[in-house]
């Protein structure tokens, strides 16, 4: 037996002695196999459904999510189907521990387990509603398909509303200086389906009472129709869409740049909107990190570790953000990178939030020296910024 068949089938066990034990738990399948050309992520958990225990599969694709439920007998066939076929990696959440699963291309896999510091209480039927700063009685999340007609959040829809509470959340903390006189005036560099927008530009407007006006650019134009007829619907009058290219949109007077997954260079394309307009607060959640890996010729000491796949994948993933944000820096902004939500709800859970400041002299240097050592020849946020693109004075 090969060692990735050998750690699956170890992987698989403890989640068929969780089932005959009836113990809670939560597993997301992440990073799709070349064959999975249309599932980005998928979760599992035990759901009580009639009063008989099921277990309930979410896969999610670009631009929707799809429920299947299992006896538990079916599970074992839809596990090895899933890590076999779809998805090289698994993380597996059951009360203080946390087991990940890591396969990779060349066959070889390994096993993770680790203790968390907070005990996870998993919920079989609906999730917890704490106290957020979106509540459920917004209709507006209605019209975009995250809650039913009785206003309950969808099943479905759990991850995505907790992912933009706590987006929401945190901005909020960003811009607690902000003069409560002035205007705000944010660009949403390709919105979707507008979850975010509508999120930050409720809670801006009618919790905080702040005057803000924003716009969501997004290129399909169903969506834009969508989200420009329940932004009149609601009453927003703030808040528009058009439909046009990140590297068309015009900053100027913006005063916060806002991408939640925007793709590979796309963050790029709305970081470098946003220092080029000089923009008060970059606020970035990045996903598909493609331009490094794909130059990087390396030759130093850390080569030995990264001739695995995985873990090369993952250093240009590192390497991508850390140098976006040392650009940043360089270009005048106070930086922040961290894990904004749980890898339980989204294993696209990364932020980088840039203040604007002044430039930090030496980052740019720190810059070349990374990008020497990894045989990097460039970073795309740094081709975007010519030198027909100074940079702004604060604000």
């Amino acid at each position: 037996m090969s060692d990735t068949n050998r750690q699956k089938r170890e992987f698989e066990d403890q989640i068929q002695v969780l089932i005959k034990d009836e113990v809670s738990f939560k597993i997301t399948f992440s990073k799709p196999r070349h064959q999975n050309k249309v599932v980005g992520n998928a979760y599992l958990k035990p759901s009580v459904i009639k009063n008989k225990t099921q277990y309930s599969l979410t896969y999610r694709y670009k631009n929707r999510d799809e429920v299947k439920n299992y006896a538990k007998e079916q599970v074992g066939g839809v596990l090895d189907h899933l890590l076999g076929n779809m998805f090289f990696n698994a993380a597996l959440f059951t009360g203080d521990t946390e087991i990940t699963l890591l396969q990779n291309k060349k066959g070889n896999a390994s096993i993770i387990t680790r203790q968390v510091d907070q005990i996870a209480k998993i919920e079989t039927t609906h999730d917890h509603q704490k106290e957020r700063l979106i509540t459920v009685k917004s209709t507006w999340l209605q019209d975009l398909g995250l809650a039913g007609k009785d206003g309950n959040i969808l099943d479905k829809s759990q991850d995505k509303y907790r992912q933009i509470n706590k987006y929401v959340e945190i901005i909020d903390q960003l811009i607690k200086d902000y003069p409560a006189d002035e205007i705000i005036n944010i660009a949403d560099m390709g919105s979707g389906k507008g979850y975010l927008t509508f999120a930050l530009y409720d809670h801006l407007t009618n919790t905080k009472k702040m005057r803000c006006k924003m716009t969501g650019f997004e290129l399909k134009q169903e969506i834009v129709g969508l989200c420009y007829n329940t932004a009149i619907k609601e009453g927003f009058v703030g808040l528009t869409f058009q439909q046009k290219n990140i590297e068309d949109v015009d900053t100027t007077g913006i005063d916060m740049v806002i991408a939640l997954h925007a793709c590979d260079t796309a963050t790029d394309m709305a970081i470098a909107k946003g220092i080029q307009s000089g923009a008060r607060y970059i606020v970035m959640s990045p996903c598909c990190h493609k331009q490094i890996r794909q130059s990087m010729h390396h030759d130093n000491v850390l080569s030995p570790i990264l001739k695995h796949g995985i873990l090369e994948e993952r250093q240009a993933e590192i390497l991508t953000d850390g140098l976006r944000a040392l650009i940043m820096e360089a270009n005048g902004y106070r930086t922040q990178v961290f894990e904004f939500i749980s890898t339980e709800h989204t294993s696209k859970n990364l932020m980088i939030t840039g203040v604007k400041s002044t430039p930090d002299t030496a980052a740019q240097q720190k810059v070349e020296d990374i990008k020497k050592m990894f045989g990097i020849e460039y970073h795309y946020l740094e081709k975007l910024l010519t030198i027909e693109n100074p940079v702004s004075a604060p604000k």
